[in-house]
Formats: structure tokens, C-alpha cells, sequence
């Protein structure tokens, strides 16, 4: 007997389901409503389906009433325009075809290829996050070909790391440049929130053919609705999901965890909830995560996810960071001084950690990190007496070390976008500036 997957199984329900109607009763702000129609959370039903198609999400439900909120603008809906029930909640393509393509927040080729291909088909949005028992414990390195990151810190294969920092530090041109430089299966990229401007920027010079090739993107600018801005993350994370599900080693990078929260504010204020730390509703809580414990090992594969999150007014406590921070597994941290003088990456990594280091980093090689880190840190200690001349040379033969290595190290921690440095040249570096007399 033939078998059929869960989810052809599912559209052919809804096709043969006899079609029931109901219609538009008021729409206001975000969300609309509708009466005469019975669906279930998260369905998605289809608002004037004849002339101008628009879908929209069911996120509430009362005895005769829907509460939906479109995946699209509300402009030219009337009430009582007909409304037609799907049966079925948003699908997401999955497979090897999306490889090098570019996609809206929907799962929608968007990069006028075409069609996707024939190796795609199509999941519920939904997935169940592994079990914790059930997950591999992270014992592999993944390197991204970036100095200060592959040695001072290190990542490995299904770690969750944040890179944090403000505006204009050079957050997605580090995510470019992790994308050609990491040794991942496939990568799989998200872009919520980001300017129009910089999408065709990033795609055609950060990344490029080569980086373009076993590249899924992902992307939901900010004028996009913020149900799609926030589905986008999650559709992202879906096509990893699969990926990691055929044993892959994926890498994740969103960019960014911050607009996606902004996203559910913005739908989770619609709904009536009420606003709590400064400003964000608890609905964000609860939804971050959902979405950050998604990534990581399973059973086969990894998905390793790196996250950016803009920190307002470069204010590292506010609520969206540190609620990132505490779930996360470790923390890049990219500074204003450092960009503003042209360092690049500008990745402070006295202030950056991975909570998996001695996991996937060897035991010599972990000293030769520690020691350069030692070095760092006396030189920050008495910055401030070298810049005013308080400082006598010989009061402290660890600081004299760390001032005669500090062009070395700096020069180390540099790398220029574009350039990739393979993980045992960065360690063979490293070693060479740490057991320097």
C-alpha cells in the first residue's frame, strides 16, 4: 500500500474539504476579525479569495468569532469581504533546491529565479525542539575562519552564540564574513528587520557567488508586517531544521534576535497584551526561547546559530539582551571604540566568551588562549597610567610582556573583510604570540 507524507496527507484533506465562508466583521490596527468561520490557532485562512488575496493567521478564537492578523497589508479590506478557511497552518519549502536562493519571510522565492525546484517540499512551520535528552552533547569545533573567533572564542558544532553590539559596528559584515570562512555544511541566513538598501548589499558584495552557493537567505525587511518579520525567523529555523534532520552540520546566523522581539511586540501589543519591561509584552519572553532552543544538536547533525543582537544606546542590560545573553551558549561582544578607529572585526574579547571552549579546544591550546587573554588584560589595566606617563617601566614584568607583544596581538586580532584564515594557521599564530619571550 502506498504511503503518503503527513503533510501531502494534509493539503489533500484541505483540498477535498468543502469550502465554508465566512467574512470580514472590523479590522483595526494589526489585527481583524471574523465571524461565520470556524479554524484553529494557527490555521491560516485566505481574505477575499477571488479578487485580491490576502492571508492572514488565526491567533485567537471565540464561540462565533476569529481574531486573525494578515501576512500582508490591510489596504482595500471591507467588511464582510468573504473569507475561505485553509485547513492548514503556514507550509514551509524544504530540501536541497534552496541552495543559493533567496527567500521572503513566507518561504516564497523572492530572487526571480523562478520556482523552486523539484528536490523541495513543503512542513508545517511548526516542529517539535529536540529533547534535551536526546541531543549530542557539543564536542566538535567549528571554525569560521576568523582569528580572534576560532581561538580566543572558540565555537563549536551545535553551540548558540550572540554576537552583541550597537548600531553600525559591523555586525552583518562579520556574519559575511563568517559565511565564506566557516567550514558548516550549509548555511542558512536570516535577515529580519534589515533596510531594503542593505539586503542586495549584503547578498551581492558581503557574500557573493561564492558564499551565495550553499547559502539558504531568508528575508523580511522592516516594512514588512511584523507577523511576517517574526514568521521569518522562524521559517529560517524550520529550513535548518531539515537540513540538521538529514545529518548536516548547519549554520545558523540571524540578523537579528532584537527586531525579531520588536516584531512580537508588535503583534502581541495588537492583541491586547499588556506591556511590561520597557515596553515589550510577556508574549516576547516566552517566544525567545522557543525559537533560540530550536537550534543546537539532535539526534543526527547540528544546527550551530549565531544571533545578533542590537544592544539600544549600546546598553548591553537592557531586557532583550540579557534575556539573549542567559539563554545563549556564550557571547560575542563588538565595541564602538574599537569600529570608530577602524579594527576590524571589532570584537572585544575580554568582554566575548564560549561557554563550550575547553570542550572543543585541546588542552595546550587552551593555555596559549588563556595566556594571551592574561596579556590583554594587564595591558587594560594600566592603560590608562601608560596614556598619562604614571607608568614606570619594570614595575610589572607582566605588563612589559603584554606592551612589547601589543602590535603583535593587535595586528593578530585584525583581519581585513574578505579574508579567511584557516583555524591551524590561527592557532600556529596564537602559540607563536603567547610563548614569545
Amino acid at each position: 500500500m502506498t504511503t503518503f507524507p503527513p503533510a501531502v496527507l494534509m493539503r489533500a484533506r484541505a483540498a477535498a474539504r468543502p469550502q465554508v465562508t465566512g467574512s470580514v466583521s472590523g479590522a483595526m490596527g494589526l489585527t481583524l476579525t471574523v465571524d461565520g468561520l470556524k479554524a484553529a490557532v494557527g490555521d491560516l485562512v485566505e481574505i477575499d479569495p477571488t479578487t485580491r488575496p490576502l492571508l492572514a493567521e488565526v491567533v485567537a478564537v471565540g464561540r462565533d468569532r476569529l481574531t486573525c492578523m494578515p501576512l500582508g497589508t490591510l489596504s482595500g479590506v471591507h467588511a464582510g469581504a468573504p473569507v475561505r478557511a485553509t485547513g492548514m497552518p503556514l507550509q514551509v519549502p524544504v530540501g536541497d533546491d534552496l541552495l543559493g536562493r533567496v527567500l521572503d519571510g513566507l518561504g516564497r522565492p523572492v530572487d526571480g529565479r523562478g520556482p523552486l525546484g523539484s528536490r523541495v517540499s513543503y512542513v508545517d512551520l511548526a516542529s517539535e525542539t529536540p529533547h534535551a535528552l536526546s541531543r549530542t552533547r557539543v564536542e566538535e569545533p567549528l571554525t569560521f575562519g576568523v582569528r580572534a573567533l576560532d581561538t580566543l572564542v572558540p565555537c563549536g558544532k551545535g553551540q548558540r552564540l550572540g554576537i552583541f553590539a550597537g548600531s553600525g559596528v559591523g555586525k552583518s559584515s562579520l556574519l559575511a564574513q563568517i559565511t565564506r570562512g566557516t567550514d558548516a555544511d550549509v548555511r542558512v541566513i536570516g535577515l529580519i528587520g534589515e533596510r531594503g538598501r542593505e539586503v542586495r548589499e549584503f547578498l551581492e558584495e558581503n557574500l557573493g557567488a561564492e558564499g551565495m552557493a550553499r547559502t539558504v537567505v531568508v528575508v523580511a525587511t522592516s516594512d514588512e508586517p511584523p507577523l511576517v518579520r517574526l514568521k521569518a525567523a522562524f521559517v529560517a529555523t524550520r529550513i535548518a531544521e531539515a537540513f540538521r534532520d538529514q545529518g548536516r552540520d548547519v549554520l545558523l546566523l540571524m540578523d537579528s534576535i532584537t527586531r525579531t522581539a520588536m516584531a512580537q511586540r508588535e503583534v502581541g501589543l495588537s492583541a491586547g497584551e499588556p506591556p511590561a519591561t520597557r515596553g515589550y509584552p510577556p508574549s516576547v519572553f516566552a517566544m525567545m526561547p522557543q525559537l533560540l532552543e530550536k537550534a543546537g544538536t539532535g539526534v543526527t547533525g547540528s544546527i550551530t546559530g549565531l544571533y545578533t543582537v542590537l544592544v539600544e544606546g549600546d546598553d548591553h542590560n537592557e531586557p532583550i539582551a540579557d534575556t539573549a545573553r542567559s539563554i545563549l551558549d556564550g557571547h560575542i561582544v563588538l565595541t564602538r571604540k574599537l569600529a570608530t578607529v577602524g579594527h576590524f572585526p571589532a570584537i572585544d574579547v575580554l568582554e566575548s566568551i564560549s561557554r563550550v571552549a575547553g570542550a572543543v579546544v585541546p588542552p595546550a591550546q587552551m593555555a596559549d588562549a588563556r595566556e594571551v587573554r592574561r596579556l590583554m588584560g594587564a595591558l587594560r589595566d594600566v592603560r590608562e597610567l601608560i596614556e598619562i606617563g604614571a607608568y614606570q617601566t619594570g614595575s610589572d614584568p607582566l605588563v612589559d610582556r603584554a606592551r612589547a607583544l601589543a602590535p603583535a596581538i593587535d595586528a593578530f586580532l585584525q583581519q581585513p573583510l574578505g579574508e579567511s584564515t584557516p583555524a591551524a594557521e590561527s592557532w600556529a599564530m596564537l602559540q607563536q604570540i603567547a610563548r614569545a619571550a
